[in-house]
């Protein structure tokens, strides 16, 4: 691959820059930048003498997380644009499309290379490469202004051609929003999928990653060793504090993925599964788990999601008709199992 995409490979390497907003570091993938910000506060003696209240101002710098706009083009095709951080966006994009059901095993992808788009001009090249016929003078001219405060990126991907018929059957636009997985979903049958095949009560043997069986219920040690190496690698967030993260434990090693979004936090950490053709036993969110990173899991055949805060209602039904395990509020001493505990 490019020298360019080399440092969206790195696992678990923050970057900090402290250049304007606008300005883009092409050495550097920036996954937090400085800004000014000035802090009001009451101190613990809030009152003067007069009675009054009255906050103390401190002018300081404030580290905020980087959220890119990743285009992800599929054999020329635009398919979807994510709001997420920009690093390890080879493993985003393959668990993006194994989450939309457009691959489904890693040699599917044949190639694959990361742009960086720095001003109007290389957004009109990037333009003119797609299989897109709304390409106006006009947009150029929006893009221009708009390429000042946003960090693009584009992920082109070649894939087989199998893959491009399951795309150009399934087309379309989808405009991402950190966190949002189900956006542009408009059919029912997308946002709420049959994942029988994909049950872990009755996996079929195939020589992928699929061929995972239900894994013995976690253990409150193993869970509460896992979460503290998580606090202590989750760099991005400490600096931050804007930023999930989903890991895992494959050979006594974890491995940790960050993002704004934690559904692109998860599917980072499943496209890294896909690339590498691991197993994975138990997976980490630092989030509460919804509806659909039980969904993505079950597509991935993760036995069990473990997350920080609780799951809804409708995450733990699915998972208990899948035979996902699920469990949360993972705490200094405490954890809450909500499915398959009972089979352990």
């Amino acid at each position: 691959m490019t020298d360019k995409t080399n440092a969206t490979n790195q696992a678990n390497e923050p970057f900090l820059s402290d250049k304007q907003p606008n300005v883009i570091d092409l050495s550097t993938t920036p996954l937090a930048r400085v800004h000014s910000s000035q802090k009001h506060a009451y101190s613990s003696d809030r009152y003067d003498h007069s009675g009054a209240a009255r906050p103390y101002v401190d002018n300081q710098p404030a580290i905020l997380a980087v959220e890119a706009a990743v285009a992800i083009v599929i054999n020329g095709i635009h398919y979807a644009v994510l709001m997420a951080s920009p690093n390890q966006l080879e493993y985003l994009a393959v668990g993006f499309l194994f989450s939309e059901g457009l691959i489904r095993h890693s040699h599917e992808l044949l190639d694959w290379e990361v742009t960086l788009l720095t001003d109007i001009s290389s957004y009109r090249q990037f333009a003119q490469d797609l299989d897109d016929e709304s390409n106006e003078p006009a947009t150029f001219e929006q893009i221009s202004e708009q390429l000042q405060d946003y960090d693009v990126y584009v992920v082109e991907l070649v894939l087989s051609q199998r893959c491009h018929q399951r795309i150009q059957a399934q087309r379309r636009q989808l405009a991402g929003r950190t966190g949002c997985g189900m956006c542009g979903i408009t059919g029912l049958t997308q946002a709420l999928p049959d994942l029988s095949s994909y049950s872990q009560k009755g996996l079929p043997h195939t020589p992928q990653i699929h061929s995972i069986k239900s894994a013995a219920i976690p253990s409150l040690e193993y869970l509460l060793d896992m979460r503290q190496k998580v606090d202590a690698l989750q760099h991005t967030h400490q600096l931050t504090g804007a930023v999930h993260a989903a890991a895992t434990i494959h050979e006594q090693q974890l491995y940790l993925f960050e993002d704004v979004g934690r559904h692109n936090a998860l599917d980072k950490l499943i496209g890294w599964q896909l690339r590498q053709k691991i197993e994975v036993g138990c997976v980490l969110m630092t989030s509460r788990l919804s509806i659909e990173l039980v969904q993505k899991s079950i597509r991935s055949h993760i036995p069990w999601l473990i997350g920080m805060s609780a799951p809804t209602s409708t995450a733990v039904r699915v998972a208990e008709r899948y035979g996902l395990g699920v469990a949360g509020f993972l705490r200094h001493d405490r954890v809450t199992y909500y499915s398959s505990y009972l089979n352990a």
